[in-house]
């Protein structure tokens, strides 16, 4: 296993680039969308983990690891939610196959476990706004901070130099004669490490301990906005649950479940909202985004398209829209071929559960 760690480490960008190349070729299977397309979804989703999986090797690299990351001995959450979302069409598909309508069942066991897994990535890390459903840790960035930390003595430490500046050189030469001062002084005198090591314990800041935040210290500090963050966050993880349990209620056709889902992207974005937008009232109660969570609030926004794709909404409307254009530009060579066939892989598409949850 190490040595497949090794290779992948070595190898990332060979790596990626076959990844991708083989996640796209799996589109193109036979008996894709089909009844019987277990096959293709088999190969889909165990490509999935594998890509997962490689993933978590080279994020957890002992070179690529910078501050904040994740530590390789805590919990995978990342790539047990990757798995999760992998393996979940495979299972909608199994499912179906063998019980019919009663996949949904089985969706609802496999979001219920993506929701637990959320909930406690969501708690284990501080209360911090989950980045692609807690796939991406969320790990801020100041590069102030990290320039800082890396100057000792007014000059830059390892890794911290660019081009020719003769202060890093005169720097890391005194710091070679420390160490090496410091080394000779201790042959003679064992006293002496620990006065030094006493010293070092004083000036350097004990990273390590740093508590994170806990719900009771969030409503202490941000009160009112801590807990509609809090609130927010939790609806956005459990909504794919919610969404579920009620297409098992009412069915896939009925509009309850599509609009309560909406109702509920909704007020939790009205939340998310409220305790980041500007304003002189409650400034220090108020949630700063780092430019990552940023980033995920517009990725949210644009999951809102996929309600588009949904049940009863796409039968009644946005189906007609895609033949119709499908018609129109049928007539035109290639054009029309193109189209016919994009068409075709959105409406199959459309067809699974998982690929257009935005779970």
């Amino acid at each position: 296993m190490e040595a497949y760690k090794t290779w992948i480490r070595r190898n990332k960008d060979y790596v990626h680039s076959l990844e991708s190349l083989a996640n796209g070729l799996t589109w193109l299977l036979p008996e894709r969308f089909s009844t019987s397309e277990i096959g293709p979804e088999a190969v889909t989703a165990i490509l999935g983990i594998v890509t997962a999986i490689n993933e978590h090797i080279i994020d957890t690299a002992p070179s690529e690891r910078h501050p904040g990351s994740a530590d390789p001995s805590s919990f995978p959450y990342g790539l047990c939610i990757s798995a999760l979302k992998d393996l979940e069409t495979l299972v909608e598909v199994v499912a179906e196959y063998y019980y019919g309508d009663k996949k949904w069942n089985f969706i609802a066991v496999t979001e219920a476990i993506k929701v637990i897994v959320r909930l406690a990535l969501f708690r284990n890390s501080g209360y911090k706004m989950l980045l692609h459903g807690g796939e991406t840790p969320n790990v801020e960035k100041d590069s102030d901070d990290t320039i800082s930390q890396q100057r000792i003595g007014g000059f830059p430490g390892p890794g911290g130099h660019h081009g020719q500046n003769p202060l890093a050189f005169e720097g890391r030469a005194l710091s070679a004669l420390s160490r090496f001062g410091e080394s000779a002084r201790a042959m003679s005198d064992p006293t002496w490490i620990q006065r030094i090591q006493q010293q070092r314990a004083i000036m350097e800041p004990p990273t390590s301990n740093i508590k994170r935040p806990t719900l009771s210290m969030i409503l202490s500090e941000k009160g009112v906005n801590g807990a509609l963050f809090v609130l927010g966050e939790i609806l956005f993880i459990t909504r794919p649950l919610i969404y579920v349990l009620l297409i098992r209620r009412y069915g896939i056709r009925a509009w309850i479940p599509w609009l309560i889902s909406l109702s509920v992207d909704f007020v939790g974005f009205g939340f998310l909202s409220h305790v980041t937008k500007s304003g002189t009232v409650g400034r220090d109660q108020k949630f700063h985004l780092s430019a990552s969570e940023k980033d995920e609030v517009k990725r949210r926004k644009l999951l809102w398209a996929l309600y588009l794709m949904r049940e009863p909404f796409f039968g009644k409307y946005t189906r007609q829209k895609l033949e119709g254009t499908e018609r129109l530009l049928e007539p035109i060579p290639l054009l029309g071929t193109l189209t016919g066939k994009i068409v075709e892989l959105i409406i199959g598409a459309q067809t699974r559960y998982t690929y257009m949850s935005g779970s």
